[in-house]
């Protein structure tokens, strides 16, 4: 649910980077943070504990436009991907506007893929969320790996809800923008359509 801080004429939206442990979501946020202007973006944050880490930065984008007068501001968080932090996840899912799920290409980790999936569709559900309502974006992560799926089986098995895909290899940046920029045009569309301002 988008922020709107009427002093800085500004609505602050939440991306969510979510998917299976070691599968690029904090690959694909530090490509973010490293390609944004500096003058745009927040200090990059990183929460860690012994056994967990988050990140998470704000920026504020140069050519997504307006809204009835108000800059758009886009705060970018990753979740843990071990299952076992779900009461993180779940906290850091509150007030989402968007999500990048990230999968994990090779197909020894397709049922990970499968886990956190299920486990991001449960989670958003007991915060009144519906996946098939949100802007949710695929991307498939590392395909350059000689062990990656084939993009119609990444599709079969995880597309479930019909999301725009991309085929990315974080590492290399390729993919990362696209997918951000795909979140924040479905965000903005939402936005356009009903915003309150």
């Amino acid at each position: 649910m988008s922020f709107i801080n009427y002093n800085a004429k500004e609505i602050h939206c939440k991306i969510v980077y979510y998917g299976p442990s070691l599968g690029g979501k904090t690959t694909n946020l530090q490509w973010v943070y490293k390609e944004t202007n500096p003058d745009q973006k927040s200090k990059l944050m990183n929460l860690s504990t012994e056994t967990e880490r988050t990140l998470f930065f704000d920026f504020l984008p140069m050519n997504v436009g307006e809204i009835r007068g108000f800059k758009t501001r886009f705060h970018l968080y990753t979740v843990p991907g071990q299952v076992v932090y779900d009461n993180s996840r779940r906290l850091i899912l509150k007030g989402l506007d968007g999500v990048v799920f990230v999968a994990d290409s090779q197909i020894e980790r397709m049922d990970e893929n499968l886990e956190a999936l299920k486990n991001l569709k449960i989670n958003l559900e007991q915060q009144g969320y519906d996946i098939k309502e949100i802007p949710l974006i695929m991307q498939y992560n590392k395909r350059d790996l000689p062990s990656a799926a084939s993009l119609p089986e990444l599709r079969a098995s995880l597309n479930h809800y019909n999301a725009p895909e991309f085929e990315a290899i974080a590492n290399d940046g390729v993919g990362v923008l696209e997918s951000l920029r795909s979140a924040s045009k479905s965000i903005i569309n939402v936005l356009k359509g009903g915003a309150n301002l």
